[in-house]
């Protein structure tokens, strides 16, 4: 990795939340940023924010061309890339019976095609580098489910897959991965960013019910500080020897610790009828 003061990253999603905190602190560490936006005026302001050091581009993650463009916009003016950030992302919340396809289809879309499209679009420029580091902003839904969430929960179960995958493969390359799994933060992802499917049947209303009532209820007033994560991020890149999974806020971390503690107990329990289901030796 470089030093951290001519590190150029590329973050997806920074007109606010992780994304908007994490821009920031990278240009106050001297850093340079080229972070993509839906809207023109918001990627001409950014671009305009530090000359020289900042270049914002209108990118929707879902549009495989504008990703592609994007990434060439971003080299061409920097000549490198350093750190990507696959932040864009929203959560689309309901029961898993009653979330349309459409909304499901849009769900994958956004949370793991446009991941891919970014990663198919910056891999050649990395492995050219034989250096980089990307970041997958999943969730700490991404190792642990609960009810209400479970399209979101799935796609980021799919992003972490990825993320693990990728680093056995671009490892070697020089190239380090980290999945950076959030708890509740103060971004927009539980209001306005997030898509409600109404319960409606009356069998869901004490689980998908109550935990989104409970999601929109302290919205605005969860524990985690997006500037605070923000500052996690930059530091994990600056680690020789980062980690591939860091989550991020009290809850998560306690999420992390119950989810594989449970799974290593019920492993224990039935691991004699899973070592059962193969042949004898010697057969």
């Amino acid at each position: 990795m470089s030093d951290s003061k001519s590190q150029t990253w590329f973050i997806t999603g920074a007109s606010s939340g992780f994304g908007e905190a994490l821009a920031a602190y990278v240009l106050e560490k001297e850093g340079r940023v080229a972070a993509t936006f839906r809207k023109s005026e918001q990627a001409a302001e950014f671009t305009a924010q530090v000359p020289g050091r900042t270049l914002g581009v209108v990118c929707d993650v879902t549009n495989e061309p504008q990703v592609k463009t994007a990434v060439a916009e971003a080299i061409a003016h920097f000549g490198q890339l350093d750190v990507i950030v696959n932040n864009a992302g929203y959560g689309s919340m309901g029961s898993i019976e009653e979330v349309p396809a459409e909304e499901v289809h849009r769900q994958f879309d956004v949370n793991v095609f446009g991941v891919l499209h970014v990663l198919r679009a910056v891999l050649p420029q990395l492995r050219k580098q034989r250096s980089g580091h990307i970041l997958n902003i999943t969730s700490i839904g991404g190792l642990k489910t609960f009810p209400g969430v479970g399209i979101y929960n799935a796609s980021k179960f799919a992003l972490e897959a990825i993320g693990e995958s990728l680093s056995q493969q671009v490892g070697p390359l020089g190239i380090k991965v980290t999945n950076i799994e959030p708890s509740g933060f103060r971004t927009k992802w539980a209001g306005e960013s997030a898509t409600f499917a109404n319960t409606k049947i009356d069998d869901y209303e004490a689980t998908v019910g109550e935990n989104l009532r409970g999601i929109q209820s302290y919205s605005g007033r969860q524990p985690g500080d997006p500037v605070r994560a923000a500052h996690a991020m930059y530091e994990v890149v600056q680690m020789e020897n980062p980690p591939l999974h860091l989550p991020l806020g009290k809850a998560a971390v306690k999420g992390a610790r119950d989810k594989f503690a449970g799974l290593v107990k019920e492993l224990e329990q039935h691991a004699e009828m899973g070592d059962a289901a193969d042949f004898p030796a010697g057969e």
